[in-house]
């Protein structure tokens, strides 16, 4: 459970606006030596302006040191700043080199673009389209059907669709974006979810009084951002290559989940996700809005018992739920949609030869994650570095 002030939320999920640098942080390590760095950076941001590109290091934030420093009070207000105006300092250790630099930081109000580097990238099996997909809000609805629109034109023939950063949002975007990866003959009149209450709502939605029903495949656009009621364009692929974290979630495993469902095949490249097959409807009050777990979402097949993720199918040892597919760490040293990068150069390989590379250090042992404990900025709220009793240093609301 979480909550969000009331205005912040509505700006958030409704125009992509939120106040801050305009930077993803990854923690890659959440105990000292603590490692953070940069996941990426929106344009026309103050993370831009100060130079700042995937893969840096934040070395210090207002003169403490992040690896090893213990003021972590300062260190939250340093990375996450709540209101506007006040500037913050950092040093930064850029990729490739070996000299910090300093920089300052002063958030502001960033609007977030949630589609991004849509491209079209040749390989030995065809044209494979390529989309990073950040955000489940609503600006998000016109910005897929363009991407997916202009993928379309360019007669692909497989898709990899990178959700290694979505914390998730609207249901409704991840239905319509599983509709128009899968298209009418596979997705039509067919169940995308169906929500699940307790045993005192067994078939009546206590929030909406109705009948519990099964929620089909979007073919037209809700009017998030696009004209409601419009046709969806659509791909009609047999199979999607996911790109995962275990800041994959929510929504986004919606989307993998309802397209399993009808048969898509999924393959999963990354590391496993969030887990969170559960939604809520948000309930506003006194200008604080309120975010309950109420409902778990299941697919055409009944199944949503993914309360451990997905993970890909290669691992030793199990993690979540098993899908095809290979076990890649985030590679930092590469921009996001660079086919050198190693999460996407893994999904160009297995369409190519549907063989993985070899398991990155310690994944053949890995043990069960954390849960919600790795990264920032997810849709279950803004992260917190924290001292123990916490596991892994990193808690969220």
């Amino acid at each position: 459970h979480f909550t969000y002030d009331s205005l912040e939320w509505k700006q958030l999920s409704q125009s992509g606006i939120s106040v801050g640098y305009g930077v993803q942080w990854v923690l890659l390590q959440s105990a000292a030596p603590r490692k953070i760095v940069v996941a990426f950076v929106e344009s026309n941001s103050p993370a831009s302006a100060a130079g700042l590109a995937r893969g840096a290091e934040i070395v210090t934030a207002d003169g403490v040191d992040v690896i090893n420093g213990s003021d972590t009070a300062t260190l939250n207000d340093a990375f996450f700043p709540v209101e506007a105006g006040q500037s913050h300092s950092f040093e930064v250790l850029d990729q490739g080199s070996s000299t910090p630099r300093s920089i300052t930081m002063t958030p502001t109000e960033i609007t977030k673009d949630p589609v991004q580097n849509v491209k079209v990238i040749p390989t030995e099996s065809g044209a494979a389209g390529y989309l990073t997909f950040n955000d489940h809000i609503a600006t998000a609805e016109q910005e897929l059907i363009e991407a997916v629109i202009f993928l379309r034109d360019s007669s692909i023939t497989d898709l990899v669709l990178d959700m290694r950063y979505n914390g998730g949002g609207y249901l409704d975007i991840a239905n319509e974006l599983a509709f128009m990866i899968a298209g009418p003959t596979a997705a039509s009149g067919r169940t995308f979810s169906l929500q699940q209450w307790n045993d005192k709502h067994p078939s009546i939605n206590p929030v909406t009084g109705r009948a519990l029903s099964p929620r089909r495949f979007h073919d037209s656009a809700q009017g998030f951002s696009a004209t409601q009621g419009a046709p969806l364009p659509y791909l009609s692929l047999p199979r999607v290559y996911i790109l995962t974290t275990s800041n994959t979630c929510s929504a986004s495993e919606a989307v993998m989940n309802g397209l399993r469902g009808i048969d898509i095949e999924v393959i999963q490249i990354g590391s496993t996700t969030c887990g969170k097959p559960y939604g809520f409807y948000a309930q506003e009050n006194c200008g604080t809005t309120y975010f309950t777990t109420q409902f778990r979402g299941v697919n055409a097949k009944g199944y949503g018992d993914y309360s451990d993720g997905f993970s890909p199918s290669n691992l030793a040892e199990d993690e979540g739920e098993p899908v095809p597919g290979c076990a890649v760490d985030d590679d930092f040293s590469q921009p996001l949609g660079d086919k050198s990068e190693a999460m996407l150069s893994a999904a160009l390989n297995y369409l190519d030869n549907g063989t993985c590379p070899g398991l990155p250090s310690g994944m053949a042992e890995r043990g069960p994650k954390p849960k919600s404990l790795i990264g920032f900025g997810s849709r279950q709220g803004p992260g917190r570095i924290i001292e123990p009793p916490f596991p892994g240093g990193l808690a969220v609301p």
